[in-house]
């Protein structure tokens, strides 16, 4: 079947008309549903409308996330800052803390902000690149529910805990690393599951303890839980799991949010998220000169190696969905399977809103 593809304006407007049906002020939900189109605009549909339904709007409809709060300052020095989220929606806290960061950064040479209090934010990346757009390097972090287990465990302890490296060259080349320290997000599995199809069987670990290849099996709701980054110990898996301890030190533990299996589980709908997160921007003028053209030639060097295969050459994260979003902007929207627009149809009919309009439908 043929790919429904809906323009970028119209997500917007689709999305923001959801999450004010439920309460959420026009200009927060923009800032909200923005993260959304620009993960599905990226290729990562995991974190993009996938998530509409089952997790902002829910959260909304829950009362247990306050989408018109706004995040607070607590405490700061010239180059630091602890922020409250305030619960409201994780891209609107996500925003402020990267901008104080930046402008800490803009002052001192280098801005470290650490947040409590707040929901999910989206892609990590997005808080990233808004550094890199001001000129500087860019960090994001963030702790979620529980779902992957330790080294030589079969117990959910952290979230897939997220790490984010956004590094300016020149003429607008970079570097855009958004990666779990898990093997796999959830939302990976929830779209297998959808989609039908099975996932690679060093993702996660079904209830027994037993590495799966069904999402069925692997995602919380049917007792599996995640394997960190390189699988089971024999494979390395021990130093995603220290990223990830490392990761939850940055967010849970530094800012006094929930951390860990204190996070509340997985669509739970009746106790807040009070999630921890990190950003941190930093300006390479603080430290050596030419930095932009030194950082050019890694990519260049890294980018002009001899591939293995000549079909799949050597690449620099980030640089698929910069190919992506240009496909998204040569053919004016994003590309769905069906499966999942049917599910933004459902959503539309439930909150009565227009549903969003396709342009080859």
């Amino acid at each position: 079947m043929t790919d429904i593809l809906v323009s970028e304006e119209e997500l917007l407007r689709f999305g923001c008309e959801c999450l004010e049906a439920v309460g959420a002020c026009h200009s927060h939900a923009e800032q909200h549903i923005s993260v959304l189109v620009e993960a599905d605009r990226r290729g990562h549909y995991s974190h993009g409308f996938n998530r509409l339904r089952g997790h902002y709007v829910a959260d909304i409809r829950s009362k247990i996330c306050y989408p018109n709060n706004k995040p607070s300052i607590e405490k700061e020095t010239a180059s630091t800052a602890l922020i409250n989220g305030n619960n409201s929606l994780g891209a609107v806290v996500g925003n402020f803390a990267m901008d104080v960061a930046i402008q800490k950064a803009k002052e001192s040479g280098v801005g470290w902000v650490t947040v409590r209090g707040s929901n999910h934010f989206g892609i990590a990346g997005h808080y990233s690149k808004k550094a890199l757009d001001a000129g500087m390097l860019g960090m994001a972090f963030t702790n979620g529910s529980p779902y992957v287990a330790p080294t030589r465990s079969a117990t959910s302890t952290f979230s897939t805990l997220p790490i984010s490296l956004a590094a300016p060259a020149k003429d607008g080349d970079h570097m855009l690393l958004d990666m779990a320290t898990s093997n796999a997000a959830v939302g990976k599995m929830e779209l297998a599951r959808a989609l039908g199809k099975e996932i690679p069987n060093n993702w996660a670990l079904n209830k027994e303890g037993k590495p799966t290849s069904d999402p069925n099996e692997a995602l919380p709701s049917g007792g599996g839980c995640g394997l960190p980054l390189g699988g089971l110990e024999e494979t390395s898996g021990y130093k995603g799991y220290g990223l990830a301890l490392m990761v939850e030190i940055f967010c849970g533990i530094l800012s006094g949010s929930d951390w860990g299996p204190h996070v509340r589980r997985w669509k739970i709908q009746d106790q807040i998220a009070n999630l921890g997160q990190c950003f941190i921007a930093l300006d390479p003028k603080a430290f050596t000169d030419g930095f932009e053209d030194r950082c050019q030639s890694l990519l260049d060097t890294c980018r002009g190696l001899d591939p293995i295969d000549p079909e799949l050459p050597v690449l620099i994260p980030g640089d698929r969905g910069r190919n992506r979003e240009n496909n998204v902007r040569k053919e004016g929207g994003v590309r769905y399977k069906s499966e999942q627009f049917a599910s933004m149809l459902k959503l539309a009919e439930e909150l009565g809103v227009q549903p969003p309009q396709c342009l080859n439908v």
